[in-house]
């Protein structure tokens, strides 16, 4: 498997730990079997900076604002894009007529596949797996396993952005955005500008870099960035704030006007129209 793969078996890990602790802000309980053979190790030679409460409350917000949106607006297409290891498919409440397609590249949605079936895994809803290149067009092979442009959709896109340059990121709402019907939504992270030079965060992101997957971009100004892209900001939140692991983030929030601070965004959009 490729380095963007291992990058999956790493979230998987990082899930698997949180979903042992005593007090989980979720339970994955296939995590552990998907993190194999690399997950683990790269828990560890990823760590510090932060890195492993934010994936605990990154996922969990995701978690709630899929459960949220989908149940507040009737959205029955949902599209986790880069979806790796996820298996939301398999531990959320779905409501009937739920469509989740889940894209990434095809050798990983064969071994995830390969290993969903050993583990007699069965999704709670209409769990589509779309296999695509997303560095290409890859929406004809979206629609070509039922995505309809005219339905509201809600996006998912968890830990992509930060392995894309600012013209990818861009270019990737701006294709969402286009491929969106009225009321459709977006859940998603962003980095901070400040994270990518940071002393706080160099081991760790010169251990990614040496590794194949550096983070390559961040914004300080997320509203004004998903604007220009065709999305609207309804909710932004840092980790430690209420709603985004509370309690949980080992670091004091800095005020939103001080510069220079290391920030993770955590964000849900709806679609501009006309």
């Amino acid at each position: 498997m490729d380095a963007v793969s291992y990058t999956a078996q790493w979230m998987a890990a990082a899930r698997a730990q949180e979903s042992e602790r005593e007090d989980p802000l979720f339970v994955d309980p296939l995590a552990r079997d998907l993190a194999a053979p690399r997950g683990f190790e790269l828990v560890e030679r990823y760590a510090g900076g932060g890195v492993l409460p934010f994936i605990s409350i990154r996922t969990r917000f995701l978690d709630d604002a899929i459960e949220e949106i989908v149940a507040s607006s009737g959205i029955q297409q949902v599209v986790l894009v880069a979806a790796g290891m996820d298996t939301r498919a398999f531990r959320l409440d779905w409501p009937d007529g739920t469509e989740l397609y889940e894209v990434d590249h095809a050798p990983l949605i064969a071994e995830k596949r390969r290993r969903l079936d050993a583990l007699g895994a069965e999704p709670s809803t209409d769990r589509r797996e779309v296999s695509a290149d997303l560095t290409t067009a890859w929406l004809p092979a979206l629609e070509a396993a039922g995505f309809d442009r005219a339905r509201p959709t809600l996006w998912v896109a968890e830990g992509l952005t930060f392995f894309l340059t600012e013209d990818q990121v861009g270019g990737l709402l701006r294709l969402l955005a286009s491929a969106s019907a009225p009321g459709s939504h977006l859940a998603f992270d962003l980095l901070g500008r400040a994270m990518l030079r940071s002393p706080f965060s160099k081991r760790f992101l010169d251990a990614l870099a040496a590794d194949g997957t550096p983070w390559l971009f961040g914004t300080d100004e997320p509203e004004e960035f998903l604007t220009a892209q065709g999305w609207k900001t309804t909710d932004l939140r840092e980790p430690g704030q209420p709603g985004a692991g509370e309690g949980r983030w080992p670091y004091e929030v800095q005020p939103r006007g001080r510069h220079g601070a290391n920030r993770l965004w955590l964000i849900r959009a709806e679609v501009v129209t006309d």
